[in-house]
């Protein structure tokens, strides 16, 4: 029968129609067909607890993938140190996994929050074509820093 998680979902598919956000329609319809097969309880816990870590280890590889055709080696790198857009984008890197460690622990200790952050994120990602992903607010932090030290030093 129909649930109120069905129904969270389907207002997330709608809110997804709504914003156009390809990535929350995808995972409601991967959603909905796990339910649809009873696959529930053999999928949902396994994804709860990994499904982090996997979407995670995605990103990095496609974030790698340049560096296993040889787009990119040792000379981009050393070339890249040169500038202080990479030391700012080390900073942000480092800055964001700071960031991270304390919201796991604050998560765990916290866990009410949770329902409070997974709906930000879905605000943000449907609302405001957000990406629901850590990596990436590192590479934000990194170009908003970039663009204050261009205006402050006058290159903008």
């Amino acid at each position: 029968m129909f649930t109120q998680s069905s129904l969270f979902l389907l207002i997330l598919f709608i809110l997804g129609l709504l914003g156009k956000n390809q990535s929350i329609l995808i995972a409601v319809y991967v959603l909905f067909g796990i339910k649809l097969f009873q696959l529930e309880d053999k999928v949902f816990p396994y994804l709860e607890t990994k499904g982090i870590g996997l979407g995670v280890t995605v990103l990095t590889i496609a974030v790698l993938v340049p560096i296993a055709t040889g787009e990119i080696g040792f000379k981009e790198l050393y070339a890249s140190v040169k500038s202080y857009y990479a030391w700012i984008a080390l900073g942000a890197g480092i800055f964001v996994a700071l960031i991270a460690k304390s919201g796991v622990s604050l998560l765990a200790n916290d866990p009410q929050l949770t329902a409070a952050l997974v709906m930000g994120t879905i605000l943000a990602v449907v609302f405001f074509q957000g990406v629901a992903v850590g990596p990436l607010i590192g590479a934000g932090i990194a170009y908003l820093v970039m663009k204050l030290v261009d205006f402050i030093l006058g290159l903008t």
